[in-house]
């Protein structure tokens, strides 16, 4: 069965699947190609007659992931600008088989490429959604560090979160790494119209479109959610702190990330002479970057892991300052937020690969070189209170196991920082804790980062997750909790729902946080001790 939809520019023809329409491969802006490369991205080309949307469309460039099994599954490049719809659908009931809108014929998005039958934007009032009845939409950015990912992973099946929810779900792709963060302004790119901020433009442009189109989806462009994870929670905070994002999106989801800031100019500009001197071009050359081989700039990308940064930047006009700066001021104070982090953040990557057993007098060294600047001597402090948090739970306490719970809890007390500043605006601020324990690697990757992924989309058969995240009544359970929590979320900006019961907000003086994982309960101040000791450290203490 065809699933036709008509947008501003053309005819879009899905999936039609049994209880929902998919709309793969997108475009949501023009290539970013030959001379488009480091520039803001533009508008799409109409075309004419239908176009299939029924196979996903070019991820982003990227390097080989270091961490095998997480590089995109599809074809990579730079002609990636590219997203994909998920509606429910309602299948032989209507009499135009369309994706019911409020359950009329009358409002619904269309099956059968009529322009006459689409949900429609600034159309015939005949052909919109009905006031109430359009959906709630969910965009998802994915993470990967700004140089990886994308958004048509199995694990992001949009699907079931619309079937479930009676959303909208939207994923997008976003242009990584060099490609989209490169940092430009003090080697001529200003002068050629590069932006620092490319991959953020690429979000931008995409809720735009988003506001223009969903509707013809039966999406309620008044009623958007922006969610992401790890990087993908940072470019959501990076949005909240752009300007011109504001009114496009109405909540935020941040999940294993979000806290920190973006970049500075001076940590971007270092960035950008380190891939000129890995590239070998004179940093008065740089404009030769819109020229040189796609292989190259890549190879050279990948070459700096661990030695510089691709992210989001205080460029001045994009992002004009730092996120946690404009939550402070009360600039979002109009946008619920919902933010948290897993147990075990770290685990994901350092319990990937041998590792050989780490000294006493080794810990301390690292440690005292992973603290906030002038910190240093309270490295023997911060072993100590983590072991003794981490022991009095039954958790693992080695030396390897204190260097995870160290980089994970820096995380974490970003997160809850933000949620605080935000709180004292906006009441619907809220925190997650997620505790589930994967069962891969005999146990030794615990709470770690990405696992609450398939329990938030409802995707626990997707590719290795079964493996990844376990499977059996009590996964299943969590599943729907998180994923009734999101769409509440989503719907009102509230993600109580009967399953676990009321979600306090949460605030500086409980932080009471929802708990996830076997027995999933509302905490006042989970891990406080570590909490408190890294808020004393890098923020002065609450």
């Amino acid at each position: 069965m065809s699933a036709i939809v008509q947008t501003s520019t053309g005819a879009l023809e899905g999936v039609q699947h049994p209880a929902h329409q998919a709309y793969l491969g997108v475009p949501f802006a023009a290539p970013p190609v030959g001379d488009r490369r480091f520039l803001p991205p533009e508008p799409p080309e109409p075309w004419q007659g239908v176009r299939q949307a029924t196979e996903f469309g070019t991820s982003a460039a990227q390097p080989d992931h270091p961490i095998p099994g997480f590089a995109a599954s599809n074809q990579r490049g730079e002609d990636c600008l590219y997203l994909n719809v998920y509606t429910p659908a309602a299948v032989g009931g209507s009499p135009d088989n369309a994706a019911a809108v409020g359950g009329s014929p009358d409002n619904a998005a269309a099956v059968g490429g009529s322009p006459d039958n689409a949900a429609a934007v600034g159309g015939s009032p005949d052909n919109a959604a009905a006031d109430g009845g359009a959906r709630p939409v969910m965009l998802w950015i994915h993470g990967g560090g700004f140089t990886h990912g994308t958004g048509s992973e199995p694990l992001f099946n949009g699907g079931r979160l619309a079937e479930r929810g009676d959303v909208v779900v939207v994923t997008i792709n976003y242009r990584l790494g060099a490609l989209g963060y490169l940092a430009l302004g003090d080697h001529g790119g200003d002068a050629w119209g590069a932006t620092p901020n490319a991959g953020q433009l690429d979000q931008l442009r995409a809720l735009q479109w988003v506001h223009e189109a969903i509707a013809r989806f039966g999406g309620d462009p008044s009623n958007v959610t922006i969610f992401g994870q790890s990087a993908g929670a940072g470019a959501v905070s990076a949005l909240l702190a752009m300007p011109a994002a504001r009114g496009l999106f109405h909540k935020a989801i941040m999940e294993s990330g979000g806290g920190a800031d973006p970049a500075t100019t001076e940590e971007a500009t270092a960035t950008t002479r380190l891939l000129l001197e890995q590239l070998g071009i004179a940093e008065a050359d740089a404009a030769s970057l819109r020229t040189l081989p796609l292989d190259r700039i890549l190879e050279a990308q990948a070459a700096l892991t661990g030695r510089a940064r691709f992210r989001p930047v205080v460029d001045g006009t994009v992002i004009p300052e730092p996120t946690t700066a404009q939550v402070a001021r009360g600039d979002l104070a109009n946008v619920p937020i919902l933010i948290g982090t897993n147990r075990d953040e770290m685990k994901q990557f350092n319990a990937m690969r041998p590792r050989d057993p780490l000294s006493d007098d080794d810990l301390v060294a690292w440690t005292r070189n992973q603290l906030p600047a002038g910190q240093a001597p309270e490295a023997q402090r911060v072993i100590e209170v983590m072991r003794a948090s981490r022991s009095s739970r039954g958790l693992p306490s080695t030396n390897l196991d204190m260097l995870d719970a160290i980089q994970t809890q820096a995380m974490r007390v970003a997160n809850t920082h933000l949620a605080g500043l935000q709180h004292a605006h906006q009441p619907n601020t809220y925190a997650h804790f997620f505790e589930w324990e994967s069962p891969a690697r005999r146990g030794d990757l615990g709470s770690c980062h990405s696992l609450e992924m398939p329990f938030v989309w409802g995707t626990l058969d997707a590719p290795t997750q079964d493996r990844f995240a376990g499977t059996g009544p009590e996964a299943e359970q969590l599943s729907a909790q998180m994923m009734e929590a999101w769409l509440g979320f989503a719907r009102s900006g509230n993600p109580s729902h009967e399953g676990i019961g009321e979600w306090p907000a949460y605030d500086a003086a409980d932080r009471r946080t929802m708990v996830f994982g076997p027995h999933t309960r509302v905490e006042p101040a989970p891990f406080e001790e570590e909490r408190a000791l890294f808020d004393e450290l890098t923020y002065g203490g609450a």
